[in-house]
């Protein structure tokens, strides 16, 4: 018989060729018509035409050219558009020549048998077809074309109960195999649990109904011509079989394709929302800062102590309660910012640039500005207070003295204004004259007082007291009634000058009487001021020496006691005389008011204030002592913190630089360690506490220690931001670590090498230490003087590359130069080299593999459709997609083209997205 057969890779086996009588069974005739003319049409309906007739259809040669057309994706010679039996023969003859150009070696298939509409020729050579172009390419493991796709058959459906395919024929029948197929890929459209083996015609039907509504497999056989044949057609179970391979092959690959673009979008989506969760905190951060620079730069002050001591309490306040959150804020934010950073150099994504004025270097200044107005708001309160506390001891003062003199001077003006002297006796005048004579001495001694009342008005004035204009007025009135009153004296002094002439007898013993009563007077006046006198003192010492002072004015009563006796002794022999010789007297001293009821009553005011001044002197002495125990108190604990703080943050330096272990070893070490300093809070708490008693005491200085809170604060924050830095960077390291797949032996000889020569654990390679590595390795490093910077110049860097196996170009270096030092600085850091050896030695997605990916989606159309993308991407990623990519604009757009090319090379930073 006639027969057909392939080159040496025999696409049919022996046992495949075309048998006489099987050829002549109506049954498989009928079988590979149907399935071959429907797998034709689902191919040629891609040009938009189909056949009805197999053997009458492609006797022109016309549509058989177009089908190899479309399956082969190549153009065929032109083909004849005439009528006649020499152009169809042409048109064939072109068909079986591509075919035989494909490596299919056809026999006995003539072109005048395909024009004649030989059945049997046509079906031959259609198979043949379908053997080189859907089964020839099935591969699997190692086996290809029909025993490729009957292993991938019998792979597919191992796990299912009742199926057994062993050929391609009679294992299909109770169509179990096809519904097998069918839900390995696609269970959610089969329920295979209730299929029964003893029912084939519903198991047959329901696959081919399945498979042609939800798969695209056109229905190529009938469940009931396999049913119905006792050994159903081998070819045409093939035929329809490959295309359940091709189908579910085909979603193989999109869904690996979908797979690369959901991992390579879920990393932009993530890296996006930290973006805005940065944007969001510095902005945040920054309006804070904002906000506080102000209300800290305000210098408006107070007029009161009472207002001064409400400021400081807000801004202990400050201190306390709103300041420290925003620090963790701030350490937050340059760990976010960290970690984004790591997260975008392992995906190959460019670097995140802040929005402008919202860089780390931005909140950093930022936050130095806040610094600087705090301390300086904090120095300007307490300045403040200490001026307001001298304003009011100031301005006491002022009062008590202004009093003193007011009491003194009233009715002076009226006194010397007395005309008196006019109708006096010449006794009374000679009383008149010495009276003012003592007056005289009384204002003199007054001046001081006067001066110091001015003197005391002007510091008000410098200070800028804020009653200032009433001290002034008052201070002012004092003035002028004094240049009154030493004018009015000089006029009354001339006065009694001129009648003095007149008088000849005055009483000598008044006279003296007045001069030792004025001075005495004065005297107890002013101890009464000074015992009155209000006092402020910061130390000990300082109220010792009050008391001291004291104690030696106590010691001058007793010779001020005798001087009272003497003065009251005068006034007594004068009284003796008045009775003795019956003088005629006014009854009162006419040189002076001071009389000696006024004397005692101020003497013993003066004994009465004496024991007060003592209990207030007892009484500050006793709070200074207990000023002195707060310092003491602070001192004690501040000069353990001071040191434990700064050991700790030598510590985590050494631990940084030391470090053993597993990264994850190192990271639960120091977590715990961080732990074990956060308990150390309470004592830092306790210590505010102690601070906080001091400030509210008004102590100014401690001579006990050199630590003061601020120092304390800010050792503190400075330890615990740099706990969570070194955190983070383990963490870092152990980003790096998993996402470029290094192993933790690569790590650790990394650390091993450089903590080798880093001989004064400084953290960083000084350029005699980093000498000496390259002489490790094998160089002769001639003896240059270095400078230990704690970094590698260019060509340092250089050599140590080439001693790791580089092969350094001037041009590749420059290249590697331009990764590890893009701000041109000449020196590598240790972090900057890691990162290099990082990208060097792992492999990422890049934007070709994702272009390539998206390609496999559309079809490998030059574009991509939306209804594509939400087909095989998730919801979200799908829209992602969408929003994202521009309009295609090539020739071959169609409406709704999206261009995924220039989206993907977005995605990598080498254009806008």
């Amino acid at each position: 018989m006639d027969h057909y057969d392939a080159d040496e890779n025999n696409y049919m086996a022996p046992e495949d060729d075309w048998d006489r009588d099987l050829l002549l069974d109506p049954a498989w005739e009928k079988q590979q018509r149907k399935t071959f003319t429907a797998w034709c049409n689902s191919h040629l309906r891609k040009a938009g035409t189909q056949i009805e007739n197999i053997e009458e259809d492609f006797r022109d040669g016309l549509k058989l050219m177009l089908l190899l057309e479309v399956i082969s994706g190549e153009r065929l010679a032109k083909p004849e558009r005439g009528k006649m039996r020499v152009h169809k023969i042409s048109n064939v003859n072109k068909a079986l020549d591509f075919i035989a150009s494909k490596g299919v070696k056809l026999v006995s298939i003539g072109a005048e048998e395909i024009v004649d509409g030989n059945a049997k020729m046509t079906l031959g050579m259609i198979w043949t077809i379908i053997l080189r172009f859907a089964i020839q390419d099935i591969s699997v493991e190692e086996t290809s074309a029909k025993e490729g796709l009957l292993l991938w058959c019998q792979r597919k459906t191992a796990p299912y109960k009742n199926v057994n395919i062993q050929n391609f024929h009679i294992s299909w029948k109770d169509g179990l195999g096809f519904c097998a197929l069918i839900h390995r890929h696609r269970p959610e459209l089969i329920d295979y649990g209730k299929l029964r083996k003893d029912d084939p015609m519903t198991n047959l039907n329901t696959a081919f109904d399945v498979a042609e509504k939800y798969l695209d497999i056109p229905k190529m056989l009938d469940a009931e011509d396999i049913v119905g044949t006792a050994r159903p057609d081998e070819k045409a179970i093939m035929t329809y079989v490959s295309s359940f391979y091709h189908a579910f092959s085909g979603a193989q690959k999109a869904e690996t394709a979908a797979n690369r673009i959901c991992k390579v979008l879920a990393v932009n989506q993530e890296n996006e929302q930290l973006m805005e969760d940065y944007e969001k905190l510095a902005s945040d951060l920054l309006e804070w800062i904002r906000r506080t620079i102000p209300w800290l730069e305000n210098r408006a002050p107070e007029n009161t102590m009472q207002a001064m001591q409400q400021k400081l309490e807000d801004f202990r306040d400050y201190r306390r309660l709103h300041k420290p959150p925003k620090v963790q804020e701030k350490c937050q934010l340059e760990i976010n910012f960290n970690t984004l950073q790591t997260k975008l150099r392992l995906s190959n994504r460019p670097a995140f640039m802040p929005s402008e004025g919202k860089m780390v270097s931005d909140i950093a200044n930022a936050w130095g500005s806040l610094e600087g107005a705090e301390k300086g708001y904090e120095e300007w309160l307490l300045n403040e207070i200490r001026r307001l506390e001298r304003l009011d001891h100031l301005a006491e003062k002022f009062r008590q003295k202004a009093a003193i003199h007011e009491a003194w001077t009233d009715g002076k003006e009226e006194m010397l204004q007395h005309r008196d002297y006019e109708t006096a006796t010449l006794s009374e005048i000679k009383a008149l004259l010495k009276k003012h004579e003592a007056f005289e001495s009384d204002l003199a001694a007054h001046q001081d007082r006067v001066e110091q009342i001015a003197a005391i008005a002007q510091e008000l004035n410098e200070l800028d007291y804020y009653d200032s204009p009433s001290v002034n007025a008052r201070c002012q009135r004092i003035c002028d009634q004094w240049d009154a009153l030493g004018a009015l004296t000089q006029k009354r002094s001339e006065a009694l000058q001129r009648t003095e002439k007149l008088l000849e007898t005055i009483d000598q013993l008044y006279l003296e009487f007045a001069k030792r009563a004025a001075p005495f007077n004065n005297w107890m006046e002013g101890a009464m001021e000074d015992l009155q006198d209000t006092f402020i003192v910061h130390t000990i010492e300082e109220i010792q020496g009050l008391s001291t002072a004291h104690e030696q004015f106590k010691a001058t009563l007793p010779e001020a006691d005798k001087e009272r006796q003497a003065i009251l002794g005068i006034h007594n022999e004068i009284a003796k005389i008045v009775q003795t010789y019956h003088v005629n007297m006014a009854g009162t001293n006419p040189y002076t008011t001071i009389n000696p009821q006024e004397i005692n009553t101020k003497w013993d005011k003066v004994r009465q204030l004496v024991p007060q001044r003592d209990q207030a002197l007892i009484e500050e002495h006793a709070r200074q002592q207990n000023n002195e125990r707060l310092r003491r108190q602070f001192a004690n604990q501040a000069n353990v913190i001071g040191p434990w703080i700064q050991t700790k943050m030598e510590e985590i330096g050494r631990i940084s630089i030391e470090m053993h272990g597993t990264l994850e070893d190192q990271l639960n070490h120091l977590r715990q360690y961080e732990k074990s300093i956060v308990n150390y809070k309470p004592k830092i708490d306790q210590l505010e506490g102690d601070h906080q008693l001091i400030q509210e005491a008004l102590i100014f200085d401690n001579k006990h220690t050199n630590y003061t809170m601020e120092h304390i604060r800010v050792g503190w924050e400075q330890l615990l931001t740099t706990i969570a830095r070194t955190i983070n960077e383990i963490e870092n390291q152990i980003l790096t670590r998993d996402a470029k797949g290094i192993s933790q032996e690569q790590l650790s000889e990394f650390r091993a090498s450089f903590n080798h020569f880093d001989r004064d654990h400084s953290g960083t390679l000084g350029a005699e230490e980093f000498k000496a590595c390259l002489i490790s390795l094998g160089f002769d490093i001639a003896n240059d003087p270095q400078k230990k910077t704690g970094f590698m110049d260019m060509d340092d860097f250089k050599k140590c590359l080439i001693s790791l196996g580089y092969n350094m170009g001037e041009a590749e270096f420059a290249r590697i130069m331009s990764i590890v030092d893009p701000n041109r600085l000449g020196v590598v850091t240790f972090q900057a080299f890691i990162d290099f050896m990082s990208r060097e030695t792992a492999d990422t997605d890049t934007a070709d593999q994702v272009m390539a990916s998206f390609k496999v989606l559309a079809g490998d159309k030059n574009y991509i459709l939306a209804d594509e993308l939400r087909r095989e991407l998730p919801p979200d990623q799908a829209e992602y997609c969408i929003a994202r990519m521009a309009p295609y604009t090539g020739p071959d757009a169609v409406p709704g083209a999206l261009d995924y090319m220039s989206f993907s090379t977005a995605l990598y930073g080498e254009s806008d997205l």
